[in-house]
């Protein structure tokens, strides 16, 4: 198995920790071919939260990730370089002028916000509704995830049922609530993660929960294995878990996207489930 996380983080966005030489050891450890690197962008204004990379931190992580190549060479380990993009309607020009910037490996598309000011994954609001009710934060954030999908701007797909954060689903059939969303990333032709951080939440399951991991099989959207890794002891965590998930579901292959944009396809591991 040609092991991967594409979905990791560094103390540039101020709720990471760890040195490249950190994260290079433990990846070398846990026996990765490819470690990436996609810390939180900027957004458009320094002010806009407190858990991000200002623009002005680019320099600072581009070295980085120059420093975590450096601790690699000579080891076979393939440094990724990228970022995790946040989505807001109206984000396109910027998301266009984050990809001018460097010569990104990837781009993450990721929904944390249902408006500006308004992050649903932030522990401050998690018992408050930014639209009155649950139901309608969940058709909102899935508006979101299609238009984001529809955009054809990113590699990767992040996430995509954090909404699911705090424990919470609607009464009503919440996979379908995401099927135009599915769609659409099936348009896009980008990558779907499987991200292992929802295990260590309310949500208890990766995300996406294998419901909406089966359903995304029918749908015929590549998937990939990430931990969202904030610090090197959580690098790939709980791989084995997601990929028994995908295996379950008949995914056979896990698909990378390399510097054309071309998918890696790759066998997913044997496994007793």
């Amino acid at each position: 198995m040609y092991r991967t996380d594409y979905h990791t983080h560094t103390p540039l966005c101020r709720h990471a920790e760890g040195s490249p030489e950190d994260f290079v050891a433990r990846a070398l450890e846990l026996g990765l071919h490819e470690y990436g690197i996609s810390d939180h962008a900027p957004m458009p204004g320094d002010a806009f939260d407190d858990w991000r990379m200002r623009e002005s931190d680019l320099p600072a992580y581009l070295k980085w990730i120059d420093a975590a190549r450096t601790a690699a060479r000579g080891t076979g380990l393939i440094i990724r370089a990228g970022l995790e993009c946040d989505w807001l309607p109206g984000i396109e020009k910027w998301t266009v002028h984050l990809r001018s910037l460097y010569d990104w490996d990837y781009l993450i598309g990721s929904v944390h916000y249902l408006a500006p000011g308004w992050a649903f994954d932030d522990p401050a609001l998690a018992g408050l509704f930014h639209t009155g009710t649950s139901e309608e934060d969940w058709r909102l954030y899935w508006r979101h995830y299609e238009a984001m999908a529809s955009s054809g701007l990113f590699d990767i797909y992040g996430h995509i049922d954090l909404i699911r954060k705090w424990g919470r689903v609607p009464d009503e059939d919440w996979i379908s609530l995401a099927e135009p969303a599915l769609a659409a990333m099936k348009r896009g032709g980008g990558i779907m993660e499987i991200n292992t951080a929802g295990l260590h939440t309310a949500a208890k399951t990766h995300y996406p929960h294998p419901a909406l991991l089966a359903r995304a099989r029918q749908f015929g959207i590549p998937i990939q294995i990430n931990s969202d890794a904030h610090a090197p002891e959580t690098l790939s965590r709980d791989f084995e878990t997601a990929a028994r998930s995908a295996i379950q579901v008949g995914y056979t292959h896990t698909t990378l996207p390399d510097r054309s944009r071309r998918p890696l396809n790759d066998s997913l591991p044997e496994t007793d489930a």
